[in-house]
């Protein structure tokens, strides 16, 4: 079919002639209502960004002092962020005189570290900056 016959087709039928793929030999064309294709590639083009996730990081913030069911409920916290495909950064905060003892908040990093081994990795070592521990944790796969 010419391009001419093509042409004449779809105004015949209240239609636009569009180029689906131009660097075919012949090139392929379809017979559509333009602004319907339009507002399909937009859909499309929304609902693929829509299915974008960006990543978060979530804050845990703990004390070393921490009591077990406290720890237990920011392990399912996190559970839950790494669930949701977001890294998770823990934070344990020294308070006074808690400084002399270092040693507890690193265990409890180490705890954390252990306890998240099957759903997370370490992302960022635990370090110490002014008074507080940090620690990032990126999920697996």
């Amino acid at each position: 079919m010419t391009i001419q016959e093509a042409i004449a087709l779809a105004e015949e039928a209240g239609l636009d002639l569009v180029e689906i793929v131009p660097n075919a030999e012949p090139p392929v064309c379809k017979i559509v209502d333009l602004g319907k294709l339009k507002y399909q590639n937009q859909k499309k083009a929304a609902e693929a960004r829509k299915k974008q996730k960006t990543v978060e990081i979530k804050e845990l913030k703990m004390r070393p002092n921490i009591d077990d069911h406290d720890y237990e409920v920011k392990l399912k916290a996190a559970g839950r962020f790494f669930e949701d495909g977001d890294k998770v950064k823990v934070t344990l905060r020294f308070r006074g005189r808690e400084m002399a003892h270092q040693e507890l908040g690193m265990q409890l990093l180490q705890r954390v570290k252990e306890d998240t081994a099957e759903i997370a990795k370490v992302e960022a070592e635990p370090k110490l900056e002014g008074r507080q521990m940090m620690m990032v944790l990126a999920p697996r796969g």
